[in-house]
């Protein structure tokens, strides 16, 4: 096994203390965990503070790792590479991709992150990507947390995507979100779809108004002044 740590990236979903507990115990090392920072940016540089190694394992706080990850047969990255993700299943529409999936992260080139909508894609080095799944994103634990996984990554997608997907790829992804008829809070995840391509698209003249998508604050308030609910609790 690789000298690495582990950090889960939590914010509000419902079964992140759960999911942790899951991480540790397949991981086979303590996972450190950091939670309710505002700011993606912010919170994915505050994440290499904490680890004690150049490589670690970064999930998300509605990643449920499969039982079947074997950590032992991680091989390091290469010099060149910034990052190595693996996909995750997304309930809702059936795809499997690098949306919500595990990563093994280099600490030294978080400190040099650039700007990009999506925090990740400006890494200095090459990202790889694995064909082994390792789990499944539990995106959809509320209403909420449905509708804003579909809006924040339809609004990425209609932009294109910024790790190399190509254009049918991207089309591809866009139709199975805007069709998700499946999982829980599924009707939630498809206006979040519809309104997140809408939004992506229809900023005119303030094209910097994408990266609100990384702000929760803003991305609670649209929904509920949009849907009348809270929809943060299943």
């Amino acid at each position: 096994m690789i000298a690495t740590d582990a950090v889960m990236l939590s914010y509000d979903e419902p079964l992140a203390g759960e999911l942790h507990v899951r991480l540790e115990r397949v991981l086979r090392r303590p996972t450190k965990r950091l939670h309710g920072v505002r700011g993606m940016r912010r919170a994915y540089r505050l994440t290499a503070e904490l680890v004690d190694y150049e490589l670690y394992f970064l999930a998300d706080g509605d990643f449920a790792i499969s039982e079947d990850f074997d950590p032992t047969a991680v091989a390091p990255l290469a010099p060149d590479v910034s990052m190595r993700v693996w996909p995750a299943l997304n309930p809702l529409n059936g795809l499997v991709y690098g949306y919500g999936g595990l990563k093994l992260m280099r600490r030294s080139d978080l400190y040099q992150l650039g700007n990009a909508v999506d925090v990740l894609a400006a890494l200095p080095g090459r990202v790889e990507f694995s064909k082994d799944v390792a789990g499944t994103t539990r995106c959809n634990q509320s209403p909420y947390h449905a509708w804003k996984a579909a809006f924040r990554e339809c609004a990425m997608l209609s932009q294109g995507s910024e790790y190399g997907m190509s254009k049918e790829g991207t089309r591809n992804r866009l139709a199975a979100w805007k069709s998700c008829g499946q999982g829980d809070f599924a009707e939630f995840a498809v206006a979040g779809a519809h309104e997140g391509m809408a939004f992506a698209t229809g900023r005119g003249d303030h094209p910097d108004d994408l990266d609100k998508i990384n702000d929760p604050g803003w991305l609670l308030a649209r929904f509920t002044a949009t849907h009348r609910t809270t929809g943060v609790t299943t």
